[in-house]
Parts: structure tokens; sequence; C-alpha cells
């Protein structure tokens, strides 16, 4: 299974989204406590479908994370992209631990994204065959976030004033451009601000 294309249960939402060290308005501070528990074996599960993963390794302690994009929490929860780093540990057969944390990233119940940096390497699920560099992320989260809300490459080029073949680089991992990424957040009904950090342009990019 492709870590792209997973359900989240109700608890590991929970857990994602339980930010004890960060104030909202309107909401109960400090938040009711959660299974923090039910994110070691959800990490492990998604590391070990990676197929040069050391099994050696487990993640092995978890601290409540911190959101690095929550959307706009007007939206409908169902399709607001939110993205949390959750910090902690993996530990060796050995007995050796490196520090860990790992960026998620999801919309409703599907993940959409997952990254881990281990010490100071930084891994991910591969998409490319072996040899050949790794398409921009954006191509698949836009490809799932359009499957979520049923928008075709044809209704999404037609929206967007956008030519079909653009729509299926931007889906096949071509780096979308300021443009274009302001033009598909309003079909997606998504924020640009949102679909900017998707695209990695939330850096104060103009290009």
């Amino acid at each position: 299974m492709e870590s792209g294309n997973r359900a989240l249960t109700a608890d590991v939402i929970a857990a994602l989204r339980y930010w004890p060290g960060v104030i909202w308005g309107g909401q109960k501070h400090p938040p009711e406590p959660v299974d923090m528990t039910v994110l070691p074996p959800f990490f492990n599960e998604v590391l070990q479908d990676l197929p040069w993963w050391n099994r050696d390794w487990k993640v092995d302690r978890v601290q409540p994370g911190r959101p690095a994009e929550t959307g706009d929490h007007r939206c409908d929860p169902a399709v607001r992209f939110t993205e949390v780093s959750i910090p902690g540990t993996v530990a060796s057969g050995n007995g050796e631990t490196l520090p860990f944390v790992a960026k998620v990233g999801f919309t409703g119940d599907r993940l959409i994204r997952f990254q881990v940096k281990i010490g100071d390497v930084v891994i991910g699920p591969a998409v490319a065959p072996a040899g050949q560099s790794e398409p921009h992320p954006f191509g698949r989260m836009l490809t799932g976030l359009m499957n979520l809300r049923g928008i075709s490459v044809g209704e999404m080029a037609r929206a967007a004033g956008l030519s079909t073949s653009t729509i299926h680089m931007l889906r096949k991992g071509h780096n979308p451009n300021l443009l274009q990424a302001r033009l598909i957040a309003g079909i997606l009904d998504m924020s640009e601000a949102d679909v900017k950090v998707i695209a990695g342009l939330d850096d104060g990019s103009t290009q």
C-alpha cells in the first residue's frame, strides 16, 4: 500500500490533532488528553511499507505534535488539508536510538503526505523507479485531492483555465508555479496558502 493512499483511523487522527502546546481561539486549553500510543505502531506500519526500510529500527516514542499547516478552520474538516510535525525517537535492536520527526499531511481521513527525518537523514516513500529522480510531491497530493472531490483532469483544466496536458504534467510530478497553485486552489475549494504549502511555494517565492 502506498503511504499516500492510506486511510487514517479516528484514534490516529485524534493523536495527530493533539496539540497541547498550541492555543486556538474558541477551543479548550489544554485539550482533553488523547491516546498517543497509537502513533508508534502507525508510523512503523507506514515505514515498513518502504521496501528498503531496515526492519530492525522501530519508532519507540513520540510526543505531541505541532501543526505546520492547519488550513482554514471554516472549511469542512473532510476537505481541509492539515500538516503536523510529530517528534520522537527510533530505536534499533541493539539499543541505539536516534531523534525522529514525522511530517504528516492529511485531508479528512486520508493520508496525503508522509516524510520522516531520522537523525540527519530525511526519508519518504519512493515513487520513481530506482535510478530516476523523484517527481515533485505536489503531483501525488493533487491527484489524491482531485480524486477525493471527484474532479476529472478535464474538469480541472476547464475550471482553472489550464490545458489538460498541464494538469497531467502536474499530476505526474511537474513542479507547479505560483499562478498554477493559485488557480488550482479555487477549484479544490482550498485556500491559496494551503496549496502553496503543498506545492512548496510557501517560502516567499513568486515563481
